[in-house]
C-alpha cells in the first residue's frame, strides 16, 4: 500500500477561467498559471508522484516548457496515473480539501467527483471532496490538499 500527498496554490485574477477537477467553474476569477491551473488536479497529480517517489509535477511539466503553457492539467494527472500503474500500482481512492472564498462549489460536487473519477479508473464515491473557505484569510488565492491511496497491482 502506498499513500501520497499533493498541495497546490494559485493567486486568482480577473479574466482566467477557473477549472476544478477539470470541471469549468463559472467565475470572473481564476488562476494565475501557466497552465491550465487546475489546482485540485495539481495537488491530485503530486498525491499519485509522491505516493509512488517520483518527485512532482514541476519535474514531468515544467512551467518554463512553451509546451506546456496553457495546457490542460488532465494531461498531468493522465501521466502521473501512467506512471503509477507502470510502476505496479492501481489507485484505490483519493480525497481533497478545496479552500476557495468564492464562488461556491458545492453545485459542482457530483460533476467534479466524476471527472476525477474518470480520469484515475475509480468509482465516484472513491474520490472524497472537501470545500472550505478561507475565513477571508485568502480571497485573491486558491488551495488545495490532496491525499491519494495506491495498492499493487498484484493484491487487487
Amino acid at each position: 500500500m502506498r499513500i501520497g500527498y499533493g498541495e497546490d496554490t494559485h493567486q486568482l485574477i480577473e479574466g482566467r477561467p477557473l477549472r476544478l477537477g477539470g470541471v469549468a467553474i463559472p467565475s470572473e476569477r481564476g488562476p494565475l498559471a501557466h497552465s491550465d491551473g487546475d489546482a485540485l488536479l495539481h495537488a491530485l497529480t503530486d498525491a499519485l508522484l509522491a505516493a509512488i517517489g517520483e518527485g512532482d509535477i514541476g519535474a514531468l511539466f515544467p512551467d518554463d516548457d512553451p509546451e506546456n503553457k496553457n495546457r490542460p492539467s488532465r494531461d498531468f494527472l493522465r501521466a502521473a496515473r501512467e506512471r503509477a500503474e507502470a510502476a505496479g500500482y492501481r489507485v484505490i481512492q483519493v480525497s481533497a480539501a478545496v479552500i476557495l472564498d468564492r464562488p461556491k462549489l458545492g453545485p459542482y460536487r457530483d460533476s467534479i467527483r466524476a471527472s476525477i473519477a474518470e480520469l484515475l479508473g475509480i468509482s465516484p464515491d472513491r474520490v472524497g471532496l472537501t470545500f472550505k473557505t478561507s475565513e477571508g484569510l485568502a480571497l485573491e488565492h486558491i488551495q488545495v490538499r490532496a491525499v491519494a491511496l495506491l495498492l499493487p497491482l498484484d493484491q487487487l
